[in-house]
């Protein structure tokens, strides 16, 4: 399988690739920093390009099979008008732009992310791929984001849906920013604690994507969660138990949100997510419940 990995050079683009060079695949990433990443295996082509503006690069897709776009601004910021702008665009114009290098003659397959935020704020109701959209800021962007993407259908391709929850793996990410908090005994839960955290170990998106590339009958939304979320609150306490740190010290939601605005809701309310589309076509998880999820990442927070 020839693969093109848009937004590849990040932390999940790399090891993607290495994945799938691995198993044999010819890869090329794309990213928009000159230079090779760390880590990527030498026999990875690497594209340069702002993939936000049509160019060159767009060329540089003819000849693969798949295609896997990865792209976005990092939604962990403080939203701004300004922020909220730029996290609009980087999804929106480059999933617009990739489609519109797709050919016109059909027979490749577009893997193209999105988040649970789609499903907007829940309570305790879980979620599967057929429930429907909310209507704030990220549900919304969502929404639009997979519109740009299923345009492809159009010029003849599969289209599959990756809607990504809380990613935790090594080297960063949501974890990386919690385990100094609790290591300096200041950890805890973030408003009630009763809000749903919809996660995924790292190792399961790696092969829930090449499940989603490989597999011609796999199309339309997929949940990229673990079948088994968990509260805020028992997140919390098993980060402490791993770390050997207290999780006694909430965040009140006021503080949450005077911190960072419009984003606090995402992390003071959230969704019950279930990933049931994977789970039918068989796909088993490496790493299904959080609390050994949790123990297999201790090592490197």
């Amino acid at each position: 399988m020839r693969v093109f990995i848009v937004g590849g050079t990040g932390f999940v683009g790399v090891n993607l690739a290495n994945r799938l060079r691995a198993r044999g695949d010819d890869v090329t990433v794309m990213g928009h920093v000159p230079g090779r990443p760390r880590g990527l295996e030498p026999s990875v082509v690497v594209v340069v390009g702002d993939a936000t503006v049509p160019g060159a690069w767009q060329e540089r897709i003819a000849g693969h099979e798949t295609i896997v776009n990865l792209a976005g601004a990092s939604i962990f910021t403080r939203w701004t008008d300004a922020a909220k702008k730029q996290i609009r665009q980087s999804r929106i114009l480059t999933t617009r732009n990739v489609v519109d290098a797709l050919p016109a003659t059909g027979g490749v397959t577009l893997v193209s992310t999105s988040a649970v935020g789609y499903y907007g704020f829940h309570g305790d109701e879980e979620l599967g791929e057929d429930a429907g959209p909310g209507d704030d800021f990220l549900a919304r962007l969502c929404a639009d984001w997979e519109a740009e993407a299923l345009r492809a259908r159009e010029r003849g391709a599969r289209v599959a849906i990756a809607r990504f929850g809380i990613v935790l793996g090594p080297g960063g990410g949501v974890l990386g920013q919690m385990a100094p908090i609790f290591r300096a005994f200041i950890g805890g839960p973030l408003g009630s604690g009763r809000q749903w955290f919809s996660w995924i170990h790292v190792e399961d998106l790696f092969g829930a994507l090449v499940h989603l590339a490989g597999r011609q009958g796999s199309s339309g939304p997929y949940n990229f969660t673990a079948p088994e979320p968990v509260t805020n609150r028992r997140l919390t306490r098993e980060l402490g138990r791993v770390l050997h740190r207290p999780a006694l010290l909430p965040a009140p939601g006021f503080a949450v949100r005077l911190a960072l605005g419009e984003f606090g809701d995402v992390l003071l309310k959230g969704q019950r997510v279930l990933p049931r589309r994977l789970l039918a076509e068989g796909f088993r998880f490496v790493h299904p419940g959080f609390a050994a999820a949790l123990e297999a990442l201790a090592p490197t927070l």
